[in-house]
């Protein structure tokens, strides 16, 4: 079987990297670590939508940032254990696209929660948002090379 070239997981572990920044700076921004810079009452009024006091911004006591730091780290340490475990290379572009895919449908959700529920945008979550989306797309890509070299 032919190996097939992995320039899109590259890609996409440098995205994770750049989620997990942007994650981590909307997770201090939600416990008031940090100030944000959206205008607080505007179209984009991140407190509305990541802050301490957001309705939306945890799934009980979990912050919705901390979720997505974890899964940009699972993200980047799956691609990273592909050339250290055998069986984590076997699978790495089905872990990927599902992965990404979860990533995907959370963010689309949590989009939806801005445009119909709160009607305030946060640059950081839209950030994040098109990350994932770019990761997926790039997974894809990964898994449909990964079956044409098995052919």
């Amino acid at each position: 079987m032919q190996r097939p070239d992995d320039w899109q997981l590259r890609i996409i572990q440098f995205l994770a990297v750049v989620g997990m920044f942007v994650a981590y700076f909307l997770l201090l921004f939600h416990r008031g670590d940090i100030i944000g810079v959206c205008e607080p009452g505007g179209f984009e009024d991140c407190g509305r939508v990541s802050g301490p006091g957001a309705p939306y911004s945890a799934i009980g006591p979990i912050p919705v940032a901390l979720i997505g730091l974890l899964g940009y780290i699972a993200i980047f340490v799956v691609i990273w254990l592909k050339d250290w475990i055998h069986l984590v290379e076997d699978y790495t572009a089905e872990i990927i696209v599902g992965f990404t895919g979860l990533g995907f449908l959370f963010s689309l959700y949590l989009t939806a929660l801005e445009v119909f529920i709160i009607h305030a945008y946060c640059r950081y979550c839209l950030v994040s948002a098109g990350i994932i989306t770019v990761q997926l797309v790039l997974a894809i890509s990964y898994l449909r090379s990964v079956n044409r070299a098995a052919d």
